[in-house]
This record gives C-alpha cells, structure tokens and sequence, in this order.
C-alpha cells in the first residue's frame, strides 16, 4: 500500500511516498511562496513519480494560498490516477511530531496565520487528542491566554516573543511523518482555513 503525502499549508513545502507506512521518498523544504512552482517537480522526483494507491493532503489551517494549491494537485492526481484522497489536519500532524520529544503536560501548537494572529490548537501530551478547537486569536490576545512553557509550531517564535517568557520549538508539518496520524479519523479534502479568507468573490464585496 503506497500513500503519497502532500503538505503545503505552511511556509514548507513537504511532500512524502509511503509504503506500508515507511517513506520511501520524501521532499522537505522551507520554500515561502514558491509552492505552485517547486510542488509538481518535487512529487514528479519522487520514485514512480510518486504514484500511489491513496493521497493524502494537509487541508489546513495555514496559508490559504498553500493549502489551496495542495488541495487543488492533490484532488488532480487522485482523479487521474483514480484513487482515494482524504485531509488531514496540520495541527494533528505537528502535534504528533511534538509529542515525540515532549515531556508533560499539553501540546500547543500555533501556526502562523495573518493580520496578527496566530492559529492555535492544545492536545493532549501524546499529542493525539485535541482538547480545544482550532482557533485564531491576535497574538497579543493569545499571549496572556496560554500558561505554559513550551510552544511548538510555525508560529511558536512569535507567541514566546509576545509573552517575554517560555521556549519556542519551530515545527512545520513533514510528510514523511505521516504515519504518525495515519490512524486517526480523515478529513475531508476541503480547505479548513481556520478564519474567513481576505479575498472576497464580488457578489460579497457587493453585499459588505
């Protein structure tokens, strides 16, 4: 059974094959905005041109333009290759990583968003259990919320910076990790965006 992972929600550009659960070929890169150019070619690299029996794509929250364009390949070569594709959060995969090295107590984990805010989400220790809801909260707000010292996350930097205090552990979502989360519950391939996006169709403009 081969899975070929796409992750493009955060600043990373992360793409993995998996058979029976082991990478047999993965791409991780921090590429900021370069993920339409560099996601086709990294998956093409991979070996068969990463063709699997299932994909599985990060459908957010982060940048809405990166998880756009991991949805939109993913649901491209599920249609021509005909096989099944479902989401998954990057919340539950970067808390699954974090819970490998982490020692007590909740798993936080803050994702950058925009317009000053950061995405959030506690888990429980072994970081598979979600204890809040996905939230998006000024940073400033989410400084004096979160009473904890460690802070994991795309946005961990930035929330220990606000606070004067704590440890910020950078984690972005690898997919040759994937097997961590395999298990849980999919998501739909759908964009959860964690707040409303800033770009508006015209007929909303219209209505605002």
């Amino acid at each position: 059974m081969r899975i070929l992972v796409i992750d493009t929600a955060t600043q990373a550009l992360s793409v993995a094959l998996l058979e029976d659960g082991q990478p047999i070929g993965h791409f991780h890169e921090i590429v900021g905005r370069g993920h339409a150019e560099a996601l086709l070619p990294a998956i093409a690299a991979l070996p068969d041109g990463g063709r699997a029996d299932a994909i599985a794509v990060d459908v957010g929250p982060g940048s809405f333009t990166g998880v756009r364009i991991g949805i939109a390949a993913a649901r491209a070569l599920a249609l021509a290759w005909s096989v099944p594709l479902h989401g998954y959060s990057a919340f539950s995969l970067i808390a699954a990583m974090a819970a490998l090295d982490h020692r007590d107590g909740p798993v936080a984990v803050t994702i950058t968003g925009g317009h000053g805010e950061l995405f959030w989400q506690l888990f429980e220790a072994d970081g598979r259990t979600a204890t809040t809801q996905p939230a998006s909260t000024p940073i400033a707000t989410l400084a004096t919320q979160l009473d904890m010292a460690q802070f994991y996350g795309t946005g961990a930097e930035a929330l220990v910076t606000a606070r004067g205090d704590g440890t910020a552990i950078a984690l972005y979502p690898e997919a040759a990790r994937y097997s961590l989360i395999a298990d849980l519950p999919p998501l739909a391939p759908s964009p959860l965006y964690g707040r409303e996006a800033d770009a508006k169709t015209i007929a909303e403009r219209a209505a605002s």
